[in-house]
């Protein structure tokens, strides 16, 4: 670990920290430290940071945005990549297109766009993480998706990097081949497809979705949606009817707003990132997973 270390610093000079605590790079903020963390700010050298970490057999854990993330009380062992790859270029034209490197905070993406009068991303807007989370996951919201608006992404594996068209990645409902698989995958960047259209009106359709989500959901620290919805169903409403909104182990608790989200409240102890426990969080996943079977048979 020291030689490899060694050679990260080399590249990367103060890019590369030790023992960081992963909370403030959470959307949850909870989490313990990770045992190097190294900065990227560019595809390149998220690139060149995976494939220096493979060549010296170190563990590889990337976060971007920190969404649906819940790390361990006792952080990440070997080197975690902090992807902040933010390039963006837009190809206006009669069928217009959009290129993004992983990094790249999804929602903002989706606020450019629309600035420029290009539409297709207004789902979007209300939706956490990077591009790359989003390719990973296959992220929606308001009946849009990444199946449905990428049209490629830019994929490292050990063997070198590759074009993957939206195909390949057999995305499902939040699910891709590559949550399904153990393949080595880093992405570095994504093409999405565009419409033209009005600026005004795909703001427009932008507030009303942003109303929509304030409205339903709780500010504050959290994950995001905790469960996938069930085929018929769905989480949030299993949860309430099983009397768990409002549970709170510890700093934790299934929201009295909306069940499927588990929030994080640290106000006991005021600018400590890291005092709620990410055991107490899995506690409750665990309280909402056999209550629920127990009750519906869900």
């Amino acid at each position: 670990m020291t030689v490899a270390l060694a050679g990260l610093r080399a590249i990367f000079g103060e890019q590369v920290q030790e023992h960081v605590v992963l909370a403030p790079y959470t959307s949850a903020r909870i989490g313990g430290p990770a045992d190097v963390l190294v900065t990227v700010r560019s595809a390149e050298e998220l690139a060149q940071a995976a494939q220096a970490c493979w060549q010296a057999n170190l563990p590889l854990t990337l976060i971007g945005g920190g969404s649906n993330l819940l790390v361990s009380d006792k952080g990440v062992r070997g080197v975690v990549i902090l992807n902040k790859a933010k390039a963006v270029e837009f190809r206006e034209g009669p069928e217009p297109t959009v290129w993004a490197e992983s990094g790249v905070v999804f929602s903002n993406l989706a606020h450019r766009a629309a600035a420029k009068g290009l539409a297709g991303l207004e789902w979007a807007a209300t939706v956490p993480g990077t591009v790359g989370g989003a390719v990973y996951g296959n992220a929606g919201a308001f009946g849009g998706d990444v199946a449905h608006d990428l049209l490629r992404a830019e994929m490292l594996t050990p063997e070198g990097r590759s074009w993957w068209p939206v195909e390949k990645l057999e995305y499902g409902y939040r699910s891709s081949l590559l949550k399904r698989s153990y393949e080595t995958v880093i992405i570095l960047s994504a093409d999405f497809r565009l419409k033209n259209g009005e600026a005004e009106t795909i703001r427009n359709t932008i507030e009303q979705f942003t109303a929509r989500r304030k409205s339903t959901q709780p500010p504050g620290a959290s994950m995001g949606s905790m469960f996938k919805n069930p085929p018929g169903d769905f989480a949030g409403r299993l949860i309430e009817a099983a009397g768990l909104k409002g549970t709170r182990i510890g700093n934790a608790e299934i929201s009295p707003v909306h069940g499927n989200f588990f929030v994080n409240h640290p106000a006991e102890a005021p600018g400590q990132a890291g005092a709620t426990k990410a055991a107490d969080i899995k506690k409750l996943i665990e309280l909402a997973q056999k209550t629920v079977i127990d009750k519906f048979g869900v």
